[in-house]
């Protein structure tokens, strides 16, 4: 079945306004050219710099997320922003239960699903990340942490339109280390196989899983030819125009 890969950009706590909207607009400028690119493009800059994205890449195909959002629609919640918001500043999507977020925030499963909750019913896309630590690979339990993380995350009523998967080796993030084809082929192998017992078959078989651990030119093509990979969650990567493009254009 042809699943539409993702190429997401995930900015992190990186740049400034000008930095923002230059790179914003360096990307849209791009994907404009060549309207016919055989992906989706996605953004997700600091909260800040949102609505400058938003206009910056306005009506160029290149859509804009959050990094994040809470559980609530609104209310006592100092510091955190709601998926309503973020719809309503011109997202279209949210990543959620990043890596970081779990380590340096202690997000659980359970916040998680919430939080897809919130953003499925905000009408977001909702880009929900698993992944183990080096740790427990070398313990042998890569499989068994992702397909636990992945039924504890998933929110009822999720499906391959309004959820993306995104695996997110943790020991690759940030570190110049990438999972061999092999390694990243069976875990997204072993994510889809426990979608289809989640979800079913059918919608498991449409669901789109990126690879999310330093995935950037040089190996691209590699990861993204691969059955089970739809695309990437970017990091460093996304942070310049070139680079980023150059992903994109690996998508058949």
């Amino acid at each position: 079945m042809s699943r539409r890969p993702l190429i997401a950009g995930n900015w992190k706590m990186n740049g400034l306004l000008a930095d923002g909207v230059a790179l914003a607009e360096g990307i849209a400028a791009k994907r404009k050219a060549q309207p016919d690119l055989a992906c989706d493009m996605l953004i997700c800059p600091p909260f800040p710099l949102l609505g400058a994205v938003v206009g910056a890449v306005a009506g160029s195909g290149v859509t804009v997320g959050g990094q994040d959002c809470h559980g609530k629609t609104a209310g006592a919640h100092t510091g955190d922003t709601s998926p309503a918001l973020l719809k309503d500043v011109g997202c279209s999507a949210v990543i959620l239960g990043h890596s970081e977020r779990r380590t340096d925030h202690g997000e659980t499963d359970a916040q998680v699903k919430a939080k897809a909750v919130a953003a499925h019913a905000a009408g977001l896309l909702a880009i929900v990340c698993i992944g183990e630590t080096l740790a427990q690979r070398d313990a042998g339990q890569t499989i068994e942490v992702n397909k636990s993380q992945l039924k504890g995350s998933l929110p009822e009523g999720a499906n391959a339109v309004n959820t993306v998967i995104a695996y997110e080796p943790v020991w690759a993030i940030g570190t110049g280390r990438v999972a061999t084809p092999e390694q990243a082929q069976e875990v997204h192998a072993a994510i889809r196989a426990e979608l289809a017992v989640l979800i079913g078959e059918a919608e498991a078989m449409k669901m789109r899983i990126l690879y999310g651990g330093s995935m950037k030119p040089e190996n691209a093509a590699q990861l993204i030819a691969l059955p089970d990979v739809d695309g990437g969650l970017i990091g460093g990567a996304a942070l310049k125009v070139d680079d980023f493009w150059a992903i994109a254009c690996n998508c058949a």
